[in-house]
């Protein structure tokens, strides 16, 4: 294909040279299987607690509290599934919201088919969740509270450590579980400070290899794993560890050493982007937002038009989720959008790869795409 502009990376992200040089290796010279007794064995499981390590370093937990899984959404059941079956006789109540991913919100949905009471919180028109609300609905019944830390179609950042604080006053045996596959990477993360206790990522959002992702898991957190097999991460995750994947998470997270230094750069494209659309677009994110994710809504033309549109220009963004698979958005219905403004919201996210120069050809293009599906019509 000829140059592309990539805007979809909340979707997916090209993996970047570290992680393809780590994965390489590793298929190379580390193809043991990790749980065999020889030297080939012992030479994969050194590779392996050797990124465990370089992972826990990067959101201040301990090596051991690094569960390697097949993606977030495996990360997500495990947690969620696991924490609800370990407290059931200790409460019925599990707090989550309204705009999880799907992987999050489906794994409740069958606790509450199976009994257990569910509070989905509603956010604002911004897709955040009011931190009073929240303390309200946690009680002393209360199991698990799953809130993810950015919301993957609008860039919200929820409020997690009020959600720990709650927990702790209202005297709940919860644990508490965020989802934070869109903030893994992105913002620092210090799993001490937020107060979790479970907390669920993934490689390919990063610049890692897709069918990799982790859970931390606090040394204090039990939990039912609704895995069975081998015995491997502990009982949490059994399966064979993916040698190659997980280096090559690890070569990914060796990249992000910079991340304030990439957050910042990445806010100055993200207003610049807005300040050439908000004349023509209505923006759906919020202003404190995460820079990575911008959403907006360009009003009268249908998303998925404005999408091929670009496509026709190597130009690549995304209409929401990239599970939601062209339903409507449940995020945006849930802050009160109406369906004018869902049927035409594109999400445009953004990487360190990105430049100036793309952002100038993704407006011009939208604003071309306007001028001509204007026509057309």
């Amino acid at each position: 294909m000829d140059y592309l502009i990539y805007f979809d990376n909340s979707s997916t992200t090209k993996p970047c040279e570290t992680a393809i040089k780590y994965i390489n290796d590793s298929l190379n010279n580390f193809w043991g299987n990790p749980s065999s007794l020889h030297t080939l064995g012992m030479f994969s499981e050194e590779k392996i607690n050797q990124a465990r390590g370089c992972i826990a370093k990067s959101i201040n937990a301990l090596t051991e509290e690094i569960f390697f899984t097949g993606s977030g959404t495996e990360a997500n059941n495990i947690a969620i599934l696991g924490a609800a079956n370990a407290l059931k006789r200790r409460g019925n109540r599990i707090v989550t919201t309204a705009i999880e991913h799907p992987s999050v919100l489906n794994a409740i949905k069958n606790l509450e088919q199976n009994g257990f009471e569910v509070v989905y919180l509603k956010p604002d028109k911004y897709g955040v969740i009011d931190p009073q609300e929240l303390t309200n609905a946690i009680n002393k019944n209360t199991i698990l509270v799953s809130i993810m830390l950015v919301n993957n179609e609008l860039g919200s950042i929820e409020p997690i450590t009020q959600a720990a604080n709650a927990i702790k006053q209202a005297n709940a045996p919860a644990l508490l579980h965020t989802d934070a596959v869109q903030a893994f990477g992105k913002l620092p993360i210090n799993v001490k400070t937020l107060g979790v206790d479970l907390l669920s990522a993934s490689g390919h959002k990063i610049h890692g290899p897709k069918g990799i992702g982790f859970l931390y898991k606090s040394k204090k957190a039990n939990i039912l794993s609704p895995v069975f097999g081998g015995g491997q991460e502990l009982g949490v995750r059994s399966g064979t560890q993916p040698t190659p994947a997980i280096m090559g998470l690890m070569g990914a997270v060796l990249e992000l050493q910079n991340l304030n230094e990439h957050l910042n750069e990445i806010n100055n494209l993200k207003q610049y982007c807005i300040s050439k659309l908000q004349d023509f677009c209505s923006i759906n994110s919020g202003p404190d937002s995460l820079p990575y994710i911008l959403n907006v809504s360009v009003t009268g033309y249908k998303s998925e038009t404005i999408l091929h549109f670009l496509e026709s220009k190597n130009i690549f963004v995304s209409s929401g989720s990239a599970c939601a698979k062209g339903k409507k958005s449940h995020v945006l219905l849930s802050c009160g959008l109406n369906n004018k403004q869902i049927d035409s919201s594109i999400r445009i996210s953004f990487s360190r790869f990105n430049t100036k120069k793309e952002i100038d050809a993704l407006c011009n293009a939208l604003q071309d795409a306007c001028n001509t599906l204007r026509k057309a019509y």
